[in-house]
């Protein structure tokens, strides 16, 4: 059977600021009104013989994704928690490990949740070729065929054909060129762009990866032997797999293999590394501008605009880069686009939370939201899913006022449980246990005041959680 392997542990830096560490680029809808994550996943209905998706995943992302998934009513194979990034060879190593066990001739179909494809059919058409050549023994990567000589990709040589298939023999890999070398590989035309998409039996992989780094493939087997389950999850072992080397697929395993084979695909493939990727796919006015939200545009061309919460207005420029989200604007030359990267890394050292956090940060019951701050003050806007309950917590630090707007609230407040309405509220005193559900079948909206001499999320004691956390 044809497995799909969803890795999703990127980043997306370079979309600041609404790319941001608790919500990256493959989890937000960027091309589409879904997720690139979900257009992942669903893009694979029609592919013949399709098993259901194995996710490897971020811990800190686990939720959300299987939030995703089951808005599209997908049911996973299995997510798998990685508790620190260890590239590529690793996440399918595991993948491959766990796969075998109850299908010994497995055949992975490895995919980044973060690409964008637009010719769904040719993508299908691809991964056929690439089964004939699985067929034959091969361990297959997709090329994009080049439309430009981009300097951001990597690049493979095409060699002897295969017969049977439209596969080729991989001739070398070649890491990210300069501009003269770009321009040379497309004029050659044996040349194609490294998609970091794969295609290879299970067995066959971990073979080839016991002989070329039988290290990585120790630690997974014990990452994954020691791992245990949460909730719907596969929490790897923290020690074995942080004891595992960091190397990507093509350094581990197919730069080394003669078995290596590549697949020519023209797509549509985009990996969406920066904001200019999503002007040069996106569908531009007349003007050649890309715009998204609440935007006004006089004399404005060539450019991205594009507004998450409020009104934003462009006058007479061209070739610029605007994102506004509720705590950021960042604005660019489009050729800088690379370069906002730069504005992370600065947050970063500066101990600034803008890349990491939104002003809505997402839970597993539902979002919450910073409205208004001040010294010994916050205000937040709350909502919990139906049925869902926060944590029994308490705080050393603060105490909080809440107001129901809409819904119906159960409190825990101590020993008292009891319910509380739309426009009324209730007061947890600082230092006293307690907990917010929701029992009813509609959302629960409120809004929550806190006081107190220290108002950081860290200020929580948990005594019981539905989630599995700490």
């Amino acid at each position: 059977m044809l497995h799909p392997v969803i890795l999703s542990g990127g980043s997306g830096t370079r979309l600041w600021p609404l790319s941001r560490a608790t919500l990256p680029k493959q989890l937000l809808p960027l091309a589409s009104d879904r997720s690139m994550l979900q257009e992942t996943v669903l893009r694979l209905d029609g592919l013949m013989g399709m098993g259901r998706p194995l996710v490897v995943c971020n811990n800190e992302h686990r939720f959300l994704i299987a939030e995703q998934l089951r808005e599209i009513g997908v049911e996973p194979f299995g997510l798998f928690l990685e508790p620190i990034g260890r590239n590529t060879a690793p996440a399918a190593a595991v993948a491959a490990l766990q796969l075998i066990k109850g299908d010994p001739e497995a055949v992975m179909l490895l995919l980044p949740a973060d690409h964008l494809i637009s010719d769904v059919p040719a993508f299908h058409a691809a991964v056929a070729e690439g089964l004939k050549a699985v067929g034959l023994g091969c361990l297959v990567t997709f090329g994009i065929v080049p439309d430009a000589p981009e300097t951001g990709y990597g690049y493979i040589q095409q060699g002897t054909a295969m017969d049977g298939t439209d596969a080729c023999q991989v001739a070398r890999f070649v890491e990210k060129p300069d501009l003269a070398a770009a321009e040379g590989f497309v004029a050659a035309g044996d040349y194609l762009w490294n998609s970091g998409m794969f295609l290879f039996s299970c067995r066959q992989f971990l073979d080839e990866l016991q002989a070329h780094r039988p290290d990585i493939l120790a630690a997974c087997e014990q990452a994954l032997a020691t791992s245990h389950k949460d909730l719907d999850f596969c929490r790897l072992d923290q020690a074995a797999f942080a004891a595992c080397p960091s190397d990507s697929i093509d350094y581990a395993v197919m730069e080394k293999t003669a078995h290596a084979a590549v697949v020519p695909a023209d797509i549509g493939w985009n990996d969406i590394g920066a904001w200019s990727a999503l002007w040069e796919v996106g569908q531009r006015d007349a003007d050649g501008n890309v715009v998204r939200g609440d935007v006004w545009l006089e004399g404005v061309n060539n450019s991205l605009v594009r507004a998450e919460s409020r009104l934003v207005a462009v006058l007479g420029v061209q070739d610029l880069l605007v994102v506004e989200t509720a705590d950021a604007v960042l604005v660019a030359d489009r050729s800088r686009a690379q370069d906002v990267k730069k504005v992370v890394e600065h947050l970063k050292a500066a101990k600034r939370c803008e890349h990491e956090f939104h002003t809505r940060v997402f839970r597993p019951w539902g979002w919450y939201e910073g409205i208004d701050e001040g010294e010994r003050f916050q205000v937040k806007r709350i909502a919990v899913k139906p049925g869902a309950a926060l944590s029994l917590q308490m705080h050393h630090h603060r105490a909080e006022h809440w107001i129901v707007v809409r819904g119906t609230a159960r409190v825990t407040r101590g020993e008292e449980v009891f319910l509380v309405s739309e426009n009324e509220s209730t007061y947890i005193p600082l230092g006293t246990r307690h907990r917010l559900e929701n029992p009813g079948k509609l959302p629960l909206e409120m809004i929550e005041v806190q006081s107190g001499a220290y108002l950081g999320e860290d200020d929580i004691v948990r005594f019981e959680d539905t989630y599995g956390r700490d």
